[in-house]
């Protein structure tokens, strides 16, 4: 396997990586990272980054690594028997182990999403929590031992503050009485013994040891005869002190060696977390993916960016134009292809680009104006293409790159005059080597193949290598001037055609990768723009060579018309989504109005019947005959089901017309039809949900049949009925033991029985709303059902049903019915019962006897 690293700038993208790890763990291991040679380790450090984005995002599940030393002394120490580990080292390991106790306890409830991050952190042991809660008891975060790390040492320090008291001011009462020797009333210390200052006049005047004079010569530090002894016993005291502390420390460092192999294990999970992590905010600030190992061979780039490029067009933001070189840009001019078409001075973003490389369609061929971007398409394919198989995720929208086992790339001059090689031996050299190097599945990447060479020595060349890669099943981008190879990506249908685009208008290149199209050089144009003088410009169009400027001529003019086709279809995409969006809004607010219009309408309409139901049991309870007043109750409950039931049928069919886009009904007109029991020949809801216009129109049309007595007919409330009378213009109909009077032209014929029958609905449906077969259904004695089931229904579906089967039954002067609702949880039977209960039609109920369902159904009887 072989990778030009060094020409893809891969380890300055490592660098930039690197930035983002909060230990010196993880940043190692960054600068550690290659292609990987094993594709299962490839998808598995891809899953991590994956992983840890879904633990950051969606489970809010998160650590950090800040303040983290390398205790990798720490470890060395620790390998080495007998010996013991300073404070600051014991800390260092219990940090680093600490947090990687913590991210486990992070990871663990989730470990089953997270799969390859639990591996990571499964083998440290809980157990070594216990050993760094003691180091955290007994060594302070300064690295001070704690007084009560152990008994011993507590009583010794006691001691030692004890002692350092009765000294001090042994120390005073011997200033106090030696009067004016003394230089400052202040007890200091000299060589770890407590001392006096005395003036150097009055040496003789305190007997003691001199531990040394002021820097000017005027104080001499005198240890008084008087502290000797306590100051040899204030050493002696500090000496077990740090004999203690030293035994202490040394079980810190045994218990830590005991636990030698968990704690390697916690600081190999906490720097693989930490590069997990700067991949991870890598992604976040550059706006990367993490890449697809494709198993077809498949190269798919979308809207890729070259990250060093993105990095320093950051950095250019806040500083002045030129201070800094760009990196990852074309080789002859590093700053040409980060400069702003529209202005003198950098571009503030990179122009993404997007390619594909199939195993059939393996080669591009890119040509183009020069300084406008062709390398760094070159560029960024390679360092992505390296990134992915190194395990990084890629600034791109989408990425499909394949297990490649060699990135090779002739890029930039590579001419040493101390090898003796030119421009055109040194790219020779390079792309030879490259031809040894090259196991496929390869990418090869050749920046202006044949170049440095007579052009058609060159152009030939430069075809017959890309084709080698191609026989050699490599996938190739080259980038070119020469025409021999852009003809030859033009004649081979399995060859790409590309090219930078070039703005004539400005004269400017807009570092646009555009596909299935060469490019013109407008190697003219680029250097008139670098400054070369306009006499020099124009003797160069003199001498061109007319074949060669006519091509040049028709490449421009071809990419200038397709610009202008796709800066069309933009506008026009954009016109589209415009035009949607309002219509969208159209459709939003005539929606809201029609709502508002729905409920007013429903309002008036609840008060309206209210007002009815009102004024007609007043009516009803002012008649003294009690035979009538109850014939004229069971008529008004008929009729205001009845009703009920019309009202349904018409919003069901208003509401139905309005979503299939045939009608469009004013509230209106439907009160009108339900309360005024007229209607218009042109409302548009007159008709029965269901009905065909044809049927409506029935005894309209001149040459349809007469209704005559006895025949049967729909009225306007959906129930069907047979006429009994006719009286010129209105008909006296039998519905059930009602009789109602209607126009003829609001009745339309009913179905014979055989159609009725195969129209009529069984009580078992499971919808919760009745059909419109329910709703045309005759009320009739013989059609009518004495049994309802509710089985498998909700108490919500159950009330409509229940309701209109009673009302039915009634109608069709049923004295029995039988209603099947099951056993359950008991929840139906009880609503059942209820209803009955509270029911103006039910006469008396009770449980079915065995042989109908026992306490499965329910029979009550009806007041007739």
């Amino acid at each position: 396997m072989s990778f030009s690293l060094n020409i893809l700038e891969f380890e300055k993208l490592l660098e930039l990586v690197s930035r983002h790890a909060q230990t010196p763990m993880g940043g190692a291991l960054v600068k550690e990272l290659r292609p990987k040679t094993n594709n299962s380790d490839l998808e598995r450090e891809l899953s991590a980054i994956s992983e840890t984005i879904l633990l950051n995002e969606e489970k809010q599940v998160v650590w950090s690594f800040s303040g983290l030393q390398d205790p990798a002394d720490a470890i060395a120490i620790l390998r080495i028997r007998n010996t013991s580990l300073e404070p600051n080292l014991l800390l260092e390991v219990s940090r680093v182990a600490n947090q990687a106790i913590f991210a486990r306890s992070a990871i663990q409830p989730e470990k089953e999403f997270v799969p390859v991050l639990w591996s990571l952190v499964e083998t440290i042991p809980p157990s070594l929590l216990a050993t760094l809660e003691k180091i955290g008891r007994k060594i302070l975060p300064g690295g001070e031992i704690d007084d009560t790390a152990s008994p011993e040492l507590a009583r010794l320090r006691r001691e030692i503050n004890a002692q350092r008291s009765r000294l001090t001011r042994s120390l005073e009462s011997v200033m106090r009485n030696s009067g004016d020797a003394i230089q400052d009333e202040l007890v200091t210390m000299r060589n770890d013994r407590f001392v006096i200052p005395v003036k150097s006049d009055f040496r003789g005047k305190v007997g003691g040891v001199a531990h040394g004079f002021s820097s000017s010569g005027q104080t001499v530090f005198i240890e008084p005869l008087e502290a000797i002894e306590a100051n040899n016993e204030l050493q002696n005291l500090k000496g077990k002190e740090e004999r203690e502390i030293a035994r202490i420390l040394f079980d810190l460092t045994e218990e830590l060696r005991e636990q030698l192999p968990a704690i390697e294990a916690a600081v190999d999970a906490v720097g693989k977390l930490d590069l997990i992590k700067a991949k991870v905010e890598f992604a976040r600030k550059f706006n990367a993916v993490v890449p697809e190992i494709s198993d077809d061979g498949t190269l798919e780039l979308i809207d890729a960016r070259h990250p060093l490029l993105e990095e320093n067009l950051r950095t250019a933001k806040t500083e002045e134009v030129g201070e800094k070189e760009s990196v990852g840009v074309e080789g002859k001019n590093p700053r040409s292809a980060i400069r702003d078409p529209q202005s003198d001075g950098p571009r503030s973003e990179v122009v993404p680009s997007s390619l594909t490389l199939t195993a059939d369609r393996s080669v591009m061929i890119i040509s183009g104006a020069n300084a406008g971007g062709k390398t760094v398409v070159l560029k960024t394919a390679g360092l992505l293409s390296l990134m992915a198989i190194s395990g990084l995720p890629v600034p791109a929208k989408e990425a499909r790159v394949p297990f490649y086992r060699s990135i090779l790339a002739d890029i930039g001059d590579h001419q040493s005059l101390s090898a003796n090689l030119s421009t055109f031996s040194s790219h020779m050299s390079n792309i030879a080597d490259m031809m040894r190097e090259c196991v496929p599945p390869s990418l090869v990447l050749l920046d202006e193949a044949g170049t440095g060479t007579d052009p058609e020595e060159g152009s030939a060349l430069g075809v017959a290598i890309v084709d080698h890669f191609r026989q050699k099943q490599a996938q190739v981008i080259a980038s070119t001037h020469y025409r021999g190879l852009k003809m030859y990506a033009a004649n081979d249908p399995n060859v790409i055609n590309a090219s930078v685009e070039f703005d004539e208008r400005t004269l400017q290149p807009t570092y646009k990768l555009l596909i299935g199209l060469a490019g013109a050089s407008s190697g003219i144009e680029i250097a008139g723009r670098f400054g070369i003088l306009p006499e020099v410009i124009d003797a160069a169009r003199q001498n061109l060579d007319i074949s060669a400027q006519q091509a040049e001529e028709y490449l421009a003019k071809l990419q200038t018309e397709t610009r202008r086709a796709e800066d069309l279809r933009i506008a026009l995409e954009e016109e589209r989504e415009a035009t949607a969006m309002k219509y969208a809004g159209l459709e939003v607010e005539a929606a809201k109005k029609e709502k508002a219009r729905q409920k007013e309408f429903e309002r008036k309409l609840a008060e309206t019947l209210d007002s009815f139901e009102r004024q007609s049991k007043a009516f009803i309870q002012s008649i003294e005959d009690k035979a009538l007043r109850n014939k004229l109750e069971k008529e008004r409950s008929a009729r205001k089901a009845e009703l009920n039931r019309a009202i349904l049928a018409k919003l069901n069919d208003t509401e139905t017309r309005r979503h299939a886009g045939t009608t469009k009904s004013e509230p209106g007109a439907i009160a009108t039809g339900f309360l005024g029991g007229q209607r218009s020949d042109t409302d548009p809801v007159s008709r029965t949900h269901g009905a065909s216009a044809s049927d409506d129109s029935a005894f309209r049309d001149p040459h349809s049949a007469i209704p005559t007595v006895g025949s049967r007919v729909i009225t306007t409330f959906g129930t069907t009925g047979t006429i009994e009378k006719l009286d010129k213009d209105t008909a006296e109909v039998l519905v059930g033991n009602m009789r109602l009077r209607q126009k003829l032209s609001d009745l339309r014929p009913a179905a014979d029985r055989a159609d009725r029958h195969r129209q009529t609905e069984t009580r078992g449906s499971v919808s919760s709303k009745p059909s419109s077969a329910t709703l045309q259904k005759p009320v009739d004695p013989a059609d009518a059902s004495a049994e309802l089931n509710l089985i498998g229904r909700t108490t919500a579906e159950a009330e409509y049903e229940l309701d209109r089967f009673i009302d039915e039954a009634y109608m069709a002067s049923l004295p029995r019915i039988r209603i099947i609702h099951g056993y359950g949880t008991g929840a139906l039977k009880n609503f059942v019962h209820h209803t009955l209960k509270n029911h103006e039609l039910i006469k008396s109920y009770t449980f079915a006897s065995s042989n109908e369902g026992g306490n499965g159904a329910t029979i009550a009887e009806l007041k007739l």
